[in-house]
């Protein structure tokens, strides 16, 4: 989660222009409610991604309202995930992993929210998902960020290096106080990653605070984390495409799924990789192979939880078929859909339910 550049002093640029009115009302035909219109609002920085909304409001100046609520909030989000930057005056994940064995640290409450979740799906998936792998995830980041910065010289990392790091993740030493709101690491060569679940929990968090303000149409995408705010005016659902992880494709999206309240989420061997010899390397490390996993080349999530559905997608993915489609089929509100190296689709029970 590497702060874009461009993040400070966005907002500006960001507002002036960005909104277009569709120019047609929703047609609802009930004189009591208003008359709303679509507008559409994007912007870069937040979580190193683009943000974009569709959205249904009375005038202009109430989605630009909007919008900049929830730049202002997924920021905050941003800044408190960060496992790479400090922020002045600001405790955040990077401050609790600097802190390791050495003393607890407070934190906002949106922190441990975030890791109390984190500590449910690790148990929940059989440490499938676990943000205490930072000491391992840290070294595949060093090495695909060299590889991808000079190709001819991208290097694997060690499986010693790998094993001696894997010898610090023990989520059990991760010690959250609530009533202190206080983290503290045990271990000292601990650190917690939350690139898994931090996306999608702060989109998932962003959106419930944008329909207590008052908006109940919307579709909001975060960098591939999309969430379904109520449905469209005239009760139309969003339509929303399953991503196509073959990018040579001239077919971008593999379904067209209607959503309403929920959320879609994709992990995929396409989003992060490097290349070694050849071979492409993800970024989505196996917990106990400690290296990618070419099982899948994406999971799919249809959940009605933005930040459930990120850490599920990452959890499916390291599970052998069997055990995942009995996994899912095992949890309400969830469906998934499994894309194999040649092509072969597999999908829960209730998924293509969705389909349009």
């Amino acid at each position: 989660m590497k702060r874009n550049k461009m993040t400070a002093g966005i907002l500006p640029m960001i507002f002036a222009g960005v909104f277009t009115a569709s120019g047609f009302l929703t047609g609802c035909g009930r004189k009591e409610e208003p008359e709303l219109f679509r507008y559409q609002a994007s912007f870069l920085g937040v979580f190193d991604t683009v943000t974009s909304v569709v959205g249904y409001a009375p005038d202009k100046e109430t989605f630009t309202d909007y919008m900049e609520e929830l730049q202002k909030e997924l920021q905050e989000y941003h800044e408190l995930y960060d496992i790479y930057h400090d922020y002045e005056g600001l405790s955040n994940i990077k401050t609790i992993n600097d802190n390791a064995g050495i003393e607890p640290v407070v934190v906002d409450e949106k922190i441990i929210a975030l890791l109390t979740e984190g500590q449910e799906i690790y148990e929940e998936t059989g440490g499938r998902m676990n943000i205490a792998m930072g000491s391992v995830l840290s070294i595949w980041h060093d090495y695909r960020t060299e590889g991808i910065d000079d190709p001819e010289n991208a290097g694997l990392p060690s499986m010693e290096e790998l094993q001696e790091a894997a010898g610090h993740t023990d989520i059990r030493r991760m010690k959250i106080d609530k009533g202190a709101s206080t983290v503290y690491l045990e271990d000292p060569e601990m650190s917690l990653d939350v690139g898994a679940v931090g996306k999608g929990f702060a989109t998932e968090m962003a959106c419930r605070m944008l329909e207590e303000k008052g908006l109940a149409s919307a579709l909001v995408n975060v960098g591939g984390n999309t969430r379904a705010i109520g449905t469209k005016p005239d009760g139309a659902k969003w339509d929303v495409g399953v991503q196509n992880p073959d990018l040579e494709s001239e077919k971008s999206y593999l379904h067209v799924m209607q959503l309403d309240n929920k959320s879609l989420v994709n992990s995929g061997t396409y989003q992060r990789y490097y290349t070694v010899d050849g071979k492409q390397y993800h970024h989505i490390i196996h917990p106990d192979l400690l290296m990618p996993w070419d099982r899948y080349t994406q999971v799919s999530i249809l959940c009605g939880d933005s930040g459930r559905a990120d850490a599920l997608s990452t959890a499916v993915f390291n599970m052998e078929p069997e055990e995942g489609k009995a996994f899912i089929e095992s949890l309400e509100d969830v469906e998934a859909m499994w894309v194999y190296p040649d092509g072969t689709e597999e999908y829960s029970s209730g998924f293509l339910e969705f389909e349009r």
